[in-house]
């Protein structure tokens, strides 16, 4: 039996988030520039994409780029949003084909502009599919998000537009850059680390966390499969007991 086999259809995440990381590393122990993982670890998001699509999760969003990775050497700045524009164009089809929605969070005016303008026409051109919805954290940052967020709300309230007895987790929801997506129920994070990096802070409230010393580059289907089943083992109770799950 596969581990596929092994994973029940029923109880899987509705919300799967991935912090991708590993690709420099990957590329320095194989004696590569950094740039050749970035390249590699595409590949990782087109395995991970289609693993997701086929088993049935409806949501999937990926960390691609911090609002922190602005401070990386120029050099592999301009390498990241070049590969970004050349995969969202080369893989447009397979998203269409697919029926997958392809949506993006973050600061993405801070994008260069034909990064940019590539990102909204993929955005736009499956605006209808619904099959499932890949999300990619372009220019994210979850303090960034959570401050924004604030300066949103406390802008309405002076202007009476709200009141501050009406701010509830609703209202600081629909302000958040993931508004019209569900809270994470898993993380997963590649290459041996263990924090959050500023990522979806508020989302992964409840969220089970998974680390794995896979590289991002060697991450492939199998490994996500893995991931998910580890997830199902887990029991989670939201504040609750295991007596008051049974009742």
């Amino acid at each position: 039996m596969t581990i596929e086999d092994q994973i029940n259809n029923t109880s899987l995440p509705k919300h799967l988030a991935v912090i991708m990381d590993g690709n420099g590393r990957w590329a320095k122990s194989k004696g590569l520039f950094r740039t050749k993982g970035h390249e590699q670890g595409s590949k990782s998001v087109k395995e991970v994409v289609e693993g997701c699509a086929e088993i049935g999760i409806p949501y999937l969003t990926l960390y691609a780029f911090s609002t922190e990775n602005w401070n990386r050497p120029q050099r592999e700045i301009d390498l990241l949003m070049k590969l970004l524009v050349s995969s969202l164009r080369k893989n447009q089809k397979t998203l269409q084909k697919n029926n997958i929605k392809l949506n993006a969070i973050g600061n993405l005016n801070a994008l260069p502009e034909k990064v940019h303008t590539e990102l909204l026409e993929v955005i736009n051109a499956t605006k209808t599919n619904n099959r499932m919805t890949l999300t990619i954290a372009l220019s994210y940052g979850s303090r960034e998000e959570i401050l924004k967020t604030v300066k949103e709300i406390s802008h309405k309230v002076k202007n009476n537009l709200i009141s501050p007895s009406d701010i509830d987790e609703t209202v600081i929801n629909n302000h958040l850059y993931t508004k019209n997506l569900p809270d994470v129920d898993l993380l997963v994070r590649t290459s041996g680390e263990q924090r959050i990096s500023n990522f979806l802070l508020w989302q992964i409230a409840y969220a089970e966390l998974y680390f794995t010393d896979t590289l991002w580059p060697d991450f492939k289907k199998e490994d996500l499969f893995k991931a998910l089943l580890n997830y199902q083992n887990r029991e989670r109770r939201f504040g609750k007991t295991s007596e008051q799950l049974k009742k």
